[in-house]
């Protein structure tokens, strides 16, 4: 389903993605792990169209997408749960699932995605009218993936889902994911949790200093000693 070929990326001088490439089967969880630092979020943000790439290829469905505006790559299907949530605080919750569903692919099931984003997160529901900003970082997590449904996705990367989140949430949050998943959406997971990631994707890449230096299924990543030492302190 997507297709990542040869990609750099530079800031400045500085270079962030170097010959990076990777595959993402569709109806698959595929991870990115990786050290603070390492690229994992700079590789997301161009995926989604937010950084332009000095070369390589982005491809979505045989159609190629480097190059295209972000805005233009969400209304092909792709969809974002950024790092840090990023909802609109001063919105209430249905005015931020109402602006996920504004996507041209979105507009004509808007009001029946929103009702599905609400049945599979009632408290989503019991605080429609809340504002965002007033909400626990649990409850906004849950609305950032809720606004990336509204819009229709056929795949959705997660940056860093967990982050800043208390054990239970997190547990909830990923649980989210699978189901998701079982659902037929396709997933590419940065995630802080290695162990977590590893265990939950089919396929994972590690990234270090803006390269892929090992990939393979999430169980024999997990069970690699150089992983295990390197991201798990085992």
């Amino acid at each position: 389903m997507l297709l990542v070929e040869n990609l750099d990326l530079f800031y400045g001088d500085a270079q962030a993605l170097d010959a990076v490439s990777l595959e993402v089967p569709q109806g698959a969880i595929v991870a990115i792990v990786g050290a603070n630092g390492a690229g994992k979020s700079s590789l997301i943000r161009t995926i989604a169209g937010i950084e332009k790439p000095r070369s390589g290829s982005i491809r979505f469905k045989d159609r190629r997408i480097d190059g295209l505006e972000s805005h233009e790559i969400c209304d092909l299907g792709i969809g974002q749960v950024a790092e840090g949530r990023q909802v609109f605080p001063t919105l209430t919750v249905l005015e931020n699932l109402q602006m996920g569903a504004l996507l041209p692919r979105a507009r004509a099931r808007a009001r029946q995605a929103i009702e599905e984003v609400f049945a599979m997160f009632p408290r989503l529901a019991e605080r429609r009218g809340q504002l965002a900003g007033t909400m626990s970082g649990g409850e906004q997590q849950m609305l950032a993936i809720g606004r990336c449904l509204a819009g229709e996705p056929e795949l959705i990367m997660f940056d860093e889902p967990s982050l800043g989140l208390a054990p239970v949430v997190v547990q909830e949050v990923l649980h989210t994911i699978r189901t998701l998943n079982r659902r037929g959406l396709t997933i590419l997971l940065v995630e802080q949790n290695v162990a977590v990631s590893l265990r939950i994707s089919a396929r994972a890449y590690v990234l270090e200093n803006g390269r892929i230096v090992m990939s393979g299924s999430g169980s024999s990543l997990l069970h690699d000693d150089r992983v295990r030492q390197a991201y798990l302190g085992l």
